[in-house]
């Protein structure tokens, strides 16, 4: 009986033991390919830069290899090849709540291989308790201390580190509008596919978070090269978070992000300016670019409501007194929703999602447009303005464990703010693969 004993302790040591052992290596994997359609909606009038009027079929695809290395004890890297192609609707014109998050600017038929992520991640324990976690992409599993500053330095997207939301983040797998799954008036630095390079710190403990980064931005608006001034040209990130309990098993986030940009942009006081003088229609070119600042201030709420459901609410107020430079056209935008996971209905793995989204123009871009100019993603040739609005519904089909269907449906008002278009109706099949 004493050495059943010794025995049956001795194995409770070891598999405490294997529990908390640290990943040294792991290689994930994605792939998603949505399909997307819309029908033909009313257009009196159309731009260089509009939503089309006929119907249309589009399609993305991406496929990503994650690997993972532990350098030291404290010490991470990541390398993240990827593939991706893919044709927009109306070349990607006409919304400022495009409607495939996978869609990058740089898409086309053609499959392209590039270096998506990196990046050097090092953590500082600054207490004793840990908590496991799991294996993932671009995360390495085993114990980290829950009192922590994690420093990260690389190549990355800074939508891997702000602006997190458990219920509406990601577009592989959740809701797949620009503008709903994050703050549609966050223009992060990024280059055309949504990456970039800087530095990041993180301090996580005692129910806060506090979050802080640097990260270049693109030579031009919307463009794949990206500037290595950092101490010239950036984008500055501070994001603020908060855990709370509601009780009942209810517990939240919120968090408080602010961005500072400074890159050389046209403001559209110039642009209306050099078009008054001129009798032209306002357009944003090269001439009128000059060193800028541009701000930005959000709020991001995720709320449990129970064991199966959750509700998600975003809200940005940016200056919008400069051309978009690296995300979309939106100068003010709230979106909120649900996300319902299928063991109610006795399908654990599956999930529903609904989301609504409003998008608003500040003044001076709002009459750049009106006045029949054109921007980065909009120009109809004239506008009668209405801030763009936006419904979004996906179920979340789960077939086996790597492989999920998902069908998504969109319906959008006033596309591209223009309450003489549309409305305009999108429907979407994704399928998604990860392992």
């Amino acid at each position: 009986m004493r050495a059943k004993t010794l025995y049956l302790a001795a194995a409770a040591v070891l598999g405490m033991a294997s529990a908390r052992a640290a990943e040294d290596l792991n290689a994930k994997f994605q792939s998603t390919f949505i399909w997307q359609a819309k029908p033909a909606l009313r257009s009196p009038y159309e731009g260089e830069h509009s939503l089309r009027g006929e119907s249309e079929k589009s399609y993305s695809f991406t496929a990503t290899a994650a690997f993972g290395f532990r350098l030291g004890a404290h010490t991470e890297a990541y390398f993240d090849p990827e593939i991706s192609q893919g044709v927009p609707l109306s070349g990607l014109f006409g919304l400022a709540g495009f409607t495939n998050g996978e869609m990058a600017r740089t898409s086309g038929s053609n499959p392209t291989l590039y270096r998506a992520r990196l990046f050097v991640r090092h953590v500082i324990a600054l207490g004793d308790e840990t908590e496991e976690v799991e294996s993932a992409l671009n995360q390495l599993a085993g114990p980290y201390a829950k009192r922590r500053l994690t420093l990260t330095a690389g190549n990355v997207s800074v939508l891997d580190l702000f602006d997190a939301n458990q219920y509406d983040h990601d577009p592989r797998t959740q809701f797949i509008n620009w503008t709903v799954m994050t703050h549609g008036a966050y223009d992060f630095a990024a280059d055309a596919r949504g990456y970039t390079w800087g530095v990041a710190a993180e301090y996580q403990g005692d129910g806060w978070a506090l979050r802080a980064g640097r990260f270049i931005q693109p030579k031009e608006p919307n463009q794949l090269p990206l500037d290595p001034r950092i101490l010239r040209h950036y984008g500055d990130q501070f994001e603020v978070e908060r855990n709370y309990d509601l009780g009942g098993g209810r517990p939240g986030i919120v968090r408080l992000l602010a961005y500072r940009n400074r890159a050389v942009m046209a403001r559209y006081d110039d642009t209306l300016a050099s078009a008054d003088s001129s009798g032209l229609p306002p357009l944003l070119d090269v001439a009128r670019r000059t060193e800028q600042t541009k701000v930005g201030v959000g709020l991001n709420l995720e709320q449990s409501l129970g064991k199966q459901m959750g509700a998600f609410l975003r809200a940005m107020w940016a200056d919008g007194q400069t051309e978009t430079y690296a995300f979309t056209e939106a100068d003010r935008s709230l979106s909120l929703g649900l996300s319902v996971k299928g063991a109610g209905w006795g399908r654990g793995g599956d999930a529903l999602g609904l989301a609504s989204a409003t998008n608003v123009l500040s003044p001076p871009h709002r009459q750049v447009l009106e006045r029949g100019g054109s921007t980065f993603f909009l120009g109809d040739g004239r506008l009668n303005y209405a801030p763009e609005r936006i419904v979004e519904a996906y179920y979340a089909l789960k077939l086996a464990e790597p492989v999920t269907l998902s069908l998504d449906l969109q319906r959008i008002w006033n596309p591209g703010y223009n309450a003489d278009r549309g409305p305009a109706s999108f429907v979407a099949l994704r399928a998604h693969v990860e392992f």
